[in-house]
């Protein structure tokens, strides 16, 4: 029986479960559609990215013997969906009797495949990912029952069920977690080495001329677009990472540096999140990188922590709760989204830095996207809706499953404790200890209530008195609290006062 096997943008992999067995008279569909390239106002090298690699995969394919159907962005009159491009295939193909795709990562594309077998009368086979090491049935599984949800056990879990970093039934190590080893400064004498650039090839050259002429609106530059486009360069990526960037990778991963966008990160999310390298894989080569001495134990376990903990479980997560999850504003933060978070000009260096690495690389590292981008957010109640949507659209590893949890959950506590004990507030301290950025900003970092005091301090603290109803009994915020009940009235009403103003003056400062 002819099929027509449906593969997504974040699907490039040939150990997806719907290109094994595949049989002569199966047709391969690749669609670069309108809706996928513009439901969030992408950044134009995720865009790029998405349909240079498609483009190569399916090249491949044809290579290896198969029927390929693949739709060029535009190329067909009123094709703007998937569902478009599926109607389309099988009108060119009107053998095919069956529809295969492995399960999508996200909730509004799974709605649309689902409603295939009734649109088109033919059955709609959706198969497992087995790229994820979790799969949805072993999540909710785990899920089922407990009180709480917290990754930590989760991880325990995994590292139990895959054997990396174990002796038997005892972490390497002795420890679980090396987190506690990871929290350093970046020191002034050390260089960072940068992840591996590739030059566009006439593939991708071409996409980019498409995007810009179709996507000139967008966030970003398409002419600085460096990334690997096919599963060799970006293991070749990797690979550089794991030899080059590993080995201090876990004593500063929560660092920031002025005008160093990467440091020892591998970046390599974004090739990970649409198929180009296995998880299974990378994280084969990082331990094997422990084992013969050329990468430390907190460095290894903090990045196999990131892919088999952080990841799996923020998928699980995102697929036990939704659509749900979507919804939830805890804190009802409601306030609009500055227009920096677009074009990154302010005076908060710290925020500049982080969206000027946003718009040059459709990339930041977690803590700046945690701790400074979301960190803000929290702190002066951004609408919730609209803080999940600029991460969504600006950065180039960024899929609902994996971006919702982690910005809706983690950074902005919206979910009200599901997925984090407490929320990620901080002061210009945390900035401080943690970058160089406070030394080269107009606003001084020990100030509170001053013309000149960094907006983040007081906004903690009006953070904490507006929210005290919901996080006042949080353990975790009990020193905090302590701290702003032992302050003077006066000095709180100085403070609130500063607060306010700079929620009025948001946009200008």
């Amino acid at each position: 029986m002819a099929r027509l096997i449906v593969l997504l943008a974040d699907q490039l992999s040939p150990a997806l479960p719907s290109l094994q067995n595949l049989q002569p008279d199966d047709v391969i569909l690749l669609a670069e559609v309108g809706s996928e390239a513009s439901y969030v106002k992408h950044h134009k090298h995720k865009i790029i990215l998405l349909f240079s690699a498609m483009r190569h995969f399916a090249a491949v394919l044809k290579q290896q013997g198969y029927t390929v159907c693949y739709i060029r962005y535009a190329s067909v009159e009123s094709l703007y969906s998937m569902t478009d491009a599926v109607q389309y295939a099988l009108s060119r193909y009107p053998a095919l009797k069956h529809i295969l795709i492995t399960e999508c990562g996200e909730y509004r594309l799974q709605q649309e495949i689902l409603s295939w077998q009734t649109q088109f009368g033919l059955p709609v086979e959706v198969l497992t990912d087995e790229r994820f090491i979790c799969t949805l049935q072993r999540f909710t599984r785990w899920a089922s029952g407990k009180k709480q949800l917290r990754m930590e056990y989760f991880y325990r879990d995994m590292r139990r069920y895959t054997g990396l970093l174990m002796q038997g039934d005892t972490p390497e190590g002795g420890k679980w977690n090396y987190d506690s080893d990871n929290r350093k400064a970046w020191p002034k004498a050390l260089e960072p080495t940068a992840p591996l650039r590739f030059k566009p090839d006439a593939i991708t050259t071409e996409v980019i001329s498409l995007v810009e002429q179709h996507f000139a609106g967008n966030i970003g530059a398409g002419d600085t677009f460096a990334y690997a486009v096919t599963g060799k360069d970006a293991r070749q990526a990797f690979l550089h990472f794991v030899q080059q960037q590993l080995p201090q990778f876990g004593d500063y991963q929560d660092a920031m540096r002025l005008n160093q966008p990467f440091l020892q990160h591998s970046i390599c999310s974004v090739y990970l999140n649409c198929g180009l390298l296995d998880v299974r894989w990378m994280c084969n080569k990082v331990q094997q990188a422990y084992l013969q001495g050329t990468v430390p134990l907190n460095a290894a376990e903090g990045f196999i922590r990131q892919l088999i903990g952080w990841r799996e479980y923020v998928r699980g997560l995102y697929w036990l709760l939704m659509p749900e999850y979507k919804q939830r504003n805890a804190l009802q933060a409601k306030r609009s989204l500055p227009a920096y978070y677009w074009h990154g000009k302010t005076q908060m260096r710290c925020m500049q830095q982080a969206v000027q690495s946003t718009i040059e690389h459709a990339y930041s590292h977690h803590i700046q996207r945690l701790m400074i981008t979301g960190n803000f957010a929290l702190l002066a109640g951004l609408a919730v809706d609209e803080v999940t949507d600029w991460y969504l659209a600006v950065y180039a590893d960024a899929y609902e499953w994996v971006e919702l949890p982690n910005t809706l959950g983690m950074a902005l506590f919206a979910d009200g404790g599901v997925l984090a004990s407490k929320p990620y507030a901080a002061s210009g301290a945390y900035i401080n200890r943690m970058s160089n950025y406070c030394q080269h900003c107009a606003y001084q970092v020990k100030k509170t209530t001053e013309a000149d005091a960094c907006p983040f301090n007081a906004l903690y603290w009006h953070f904490l008195q507006r929210n005290q109803t919901l996080l006042a009994q949080n353990p975790r915020l009990a020193l905090a609290y302590a701290n702003w009940h032992k302050r003077s009235d006066n000095d709180k009403a100085a403070i609130l006062a500063k607060a306010a103003d700079t929620l009025i003056k948001l946009e200008q400062l």
